[in-house]
């Protein structure tokens, strides 16, 4: 049997296995995901052009596809026209068929034309690399082959199988169903697990779409991006320029009224804000259901919990139906949803001036603070002091 023109022992195949496939994950989370899709950095053109190569021989993946579909699913996030949400299709599908469904995007010339925009357009993309994306693939099935025989061609298996399962599988499944969530973006994104390795940084899912142009995913000191790590390396060499990182809160505790530097780190922390809203009343909240229960009242604990974390009208029907009743019958409940979605709608006035905004988080906070609910007064003082 052809044991190829190397002759390793089993821990040196194995060895190899894990090296190529690692390069092809930092291929996808440092330039495809963080330069190419989100634009929070710049890479050297050899750098740039090294892992284009790369990951047209190891995946046969489209930078302008990738990009495209990726902005897409953050535009539209676990809507009806989310590519890959497990909202949508169930979390099996997006998990062991999440390539199918990137495939299946990808022939959509719509997408590609609206959401592709200003990936990669040279000679060498057109001629070879979107027009020939399989030739790659067949090439390092060839290199494997005779390089270490039979057993090279289990090796190309598994380097095909590792971005679907874990890019288009895991990050896109489970990092949308499973794991802890540190902001509150209006979807189901989570952190998979703080210590962000064997996808490179993706793990940290949440981070991601709470700050989706930051070139860094790690935000809690407890957080590691192995990414983000690659990325200082680059730029040590003067081989990466990053444009964005996450913006530091930063507070001033003699604040005592609201500003429009206020105003501004409200919005620009949205998603920390609601979710320290939420980790700030949940024991008020729970207070109240054992309240309403002493009361013979109907209450959905597992609702009212999710009402803290997104508006009641996402919440599916009979679920909606539960947290009115609950809110009819307790004022504390309904205040505190009501100041929730209040503080929300700070961002989504599109139209209103500075003036405006500043006058409506003052009015908010006076009226968190005679509201009668501690927790809640002392977030709305610790909101004042936002800057």
């Amino acid at each position: 049997m052809f044991s190829g023109v190397l002759d390793l022992p089993w821990w040196g195949y194995v060895v190899h296995t894990l090296v190529v496939t690692h390069i092809t994950i930092a291929g996808v989370t440092i330039y495809l995901h963080r330069c190419q899709a989100h634009r929070g950095l710049e890479l050297h053109p050899v750098v740039s052009h090294f892992f284009r190569f790369w990951l047209w021989l190891t995946t046969g993946m489209v930078t302008k596809a990738w990009a495209a579909i990726h902005r897409k699913h953050h535009a539209k996030v676990e809507t009806e026209e989310d590519p890959h949400s497990p909202q949508i299709y169930g979390i099996k599908k997006v998990l062991w068929e999440g390539a199918e469904l990137y495939r299946k995007e990808a022939r959509n010339t719509e997408t590609l034309e609206r959401y592709g925009i200003g990936t990669p357009d040279d000679w060498i993309e057109r001629k070879l690399y979107s027009r020939h994306d399989r030739i790659g693939i067949s090439i390092l099935f060839t290199i494997n082959f005779i390089l270490f025989g039979f057993i090279g061609i289990t090796i190309w298996a598994i380097q095909m199988a590792w971005i679907p399962f874990f890019a288009a599988g895991i990050i896109n499944g489970v990092g949308h169903y499973w794991g802890y969530r540190t902001f509150q973006p209006e979807d189901t994104s989570t952190n998979i697990v703080p210590w962000a390795m064997v996808i490179g940084g993706e793990e940290l899912h949440n981070n991601h779409h709470a700050y989706p142009t930051s070139a860094r995913f790690s935000i809690r000191w407890y957080e590691f991006d192995l990414g983000w790590q690659y990325i200082r390396a680059l730029r040590w060499l003067n081989l990466a320029q990053v444009k964005k990182e996450a913006p530091e809160l930063k507070l001033d505790t003699a604040k005592t009224r609201c500003d429009l530097a206020t105003v501004q780190a409200v919005i620009t922390h949205r998603y920390e804000v609601l979710a320290k809203y939420a980790k700030s009343l949940r024991r008020t909240c729970a207070a109240e259901i054992r309240e309403l229960k002493t009361r013979a009242v109907r209450v959905d604990v597992g609702a009212i919990k999710r009402m803290l974390h997104r508006d009641v009208k996402s919440l599916p029907a009979i679920e909606r139906v539960m947290v009115d009743e609950a809110l009819s019958k307790s004022k504390v409940l309904a205040t505190v949803y009501t100041m929730r979605e209040e503080l929300a709608a700070l961002w989504q006035r599109s139209n209103a001036s500075k003036e405006q905004l500043v006058r409506h988080l003052e009015d908010w906070c006076l009226r968190a603070e005679a509201s009668g609910i501690i927790p809640l007064q002392e977030f709305s003082r610790r909101l004042r002091c936002y800057a």
